[in-house]
């Protein structure tokens, strides 16, 4: 085979490559918007920054492999890899891997409520301690106020009759 024709279809296959990548990129933002609900906005900035990334990432792709010129084969190709990847996984992955993500995370999230718990009922405890502590001192000091008081009005009045 000639050099020429190992290096187009190796352009092609990279090109389908290229395809199954972005496809499997986009999937795992849809595993992401599953997982954590966002507003419009939000999902609109998500997908300007992820075409812009995609679109810079083939750009790249042609001007490393094709000194920048687009051949419409290559534009095949990225469309025939997007539509093996949705063939072969269709809409099974985004469901199957958000599903254990968020089993995964209860689970975190349990375990660390279980770690957690004894430390919270330590600083409830150590809360109604110290309030308890607030009070006595509050009657200590005021029993030592009234004591000093009367201390300092009975010293005065045996100063002055001197």
């Amino acid at each position: 085979m000639s050099q020429d024709i190992v290096k187009e279809v190796t352009f092609f296959l990279h090109s389908i490559l290229m395809g199954l990548v972005i496809t499997f990129v986009y999937d795992w933002i849809l595993i992401l918007r599953k997982l954590f609900r966002h507003g419009k906005f939000l999902m609109s900035a998500e997908d300007l920054l992820y075409w812009v990334v995609c679109g810079l990432g083939v750009f790249y792709m042609l001007y490393r492999e094709n000194s920048g010129v687009l051949r419409w084969f290559a534009v095949m190709g990225a469309a025939l890899g997007m539509l093996f990847y949705k063939a072969a996984v269709k809409n099974r992955l985004v469901d199957i891997m958000s599903t254990c993500i968020h089993k995964i995370m209860c689970l975190i999230s349990r375990l660390i409520q279980i770690v957690l718990n004894p430390v919270k009922r330590l600083f409830s405890a150590l809360r109604r301690f110290v309030r308890f502590l607030r009070g006595r001192f509050k009657k200590v000091r005021e029993f030592i106020k009234k004591r000093l008081t009367v201390f300092i009005k009975t010293l005065r009045m045996v100063l002055c009759k001197r």
